[in-house]
C-alpha cells in the first residue's frame, strides 16, 4: 500500500469529466497485468490537479475481468466499466471507521440477484420471495468490510448485473463475481480516507474521454 499524496504527470482521461459533475475524489480500478488482477488506486482533485493518495497493487476483480461499457450481465463474472457512485459502506461490526453512511450486516440481510424479482439489486430483509439472493453475513470474512457501488441502481435494469461491491479478497486467490476485493488491510485503509461525495472509476482505459 502506497498513502500519501503522490501528483500525477498529467491529468487523468477522466479528470476533467469528474471536476466539472463537482466530484473531487475517485477510487480507481484499472487492468492488471492478467485476469483477474488489478491496480486499485484513490485520488483527490486539488489546488495542484488530481493526486493519486492511496495505492494498492493486490487487488482482483471479476473472474472473467472487466466488461466492456454497457456490457455486463448477471453471473458473467466480469465487473462493470463505468463511473459509480459510492454510497454505502456495510459490515459485520456495529460500527467503522469511516465518515460514509454504514450499515451492519445482520443474518437475515440479503441482497436480490433474482432478474425476475421486483427487488432485483437491492438489500432486502429474510424471508423474501426471490429465487436467489446473496447472504450478507457471510461465514468467511468477504463482506466483513465493504462498500456499495451504485451500478445498475437507478435505474435497475433486469439482467444487467447486481451486487457490486468493494469487498475483502479471498486469500486462497482467484477473482470475484463482477466486485474489486482488497486485502483486508487495505481496504480498512481505504475506508479511513474515502469521502461522502467519492466515485468509483472501474476500467477507465475503456471509457470515453
Amino acid at each position: 500500500m502506497n498513502a500519501g499524496r503522490e501528483s500525477a504527470p498529467g491529468e487523468p482521461a477522466w479528470g476533467s469529466r469528474l471536476r466539472a459533475a463537482g466530484v473531487r475524489q475517485a477510487l480507481v480500478a484499472e487492468r492488471g497485468p492478467c485476469v483477474p488482477a488489478a491496480r486499485a488506486s484513490l485520488w483527490e482533485d486539488g489546488a495542484g490537479g488530481w493526486a493519486r493518495i492511496w495505492d494498492c497493487a493486490e487487488a482482483v476483480v471479476g473472474r472473467a475481468g472487466f466488461a466492456a461499457p454497457g456490457a455486463k450481465r448477471e453471473g458473467d463474472g466480469q465487473s462493470p466499466s463505468g463511473i459509480f457512485g459510492i454510497s454505502l459502506a456495510f459490515g459485520y461490526a456495529t460500527t467503522a471507521d469511516t465518515v460514509l453512511p454504514y450499515r451492519t450486516c445482520t443474518a437475515a440481510d440479503l441482497w436480490v440477484d433474482d432478474p425476475a424479482s421486483p427487488d432485483y439489486n437491492r438489500w432486502v430483509t429474510a424471508p423474501h420471495p426471490a429465487r436467489s439472493a446473496e447472504r450478507m453475513r457471510r461465514e468467511d470474512g468477504l463482506y466483513e468490510f465493504g462498500l456499495v457501488l451504485d451500478y445498475n441502481r437507478d435505474p435497475v435494469v433486469p439482467g444487467a448485473g447486481s451486487a457490486i461491491f468493494v469487498h475483502v479478497r479471498d486469500e486462497r486467490g482467484g477473482g470475484t463475481a463482477g466486485c474489486l476485493a482488497l486485502p483486508r488491510a487495505e481496504l480498512c485503509a481505504l475506508l479511513r480516507l474515502l469521502r461522502p461525495e467519492v466515485v468509483a472509476v472501474f476500467n477507465p482505459g475503456a471509457l470515453a474521454a
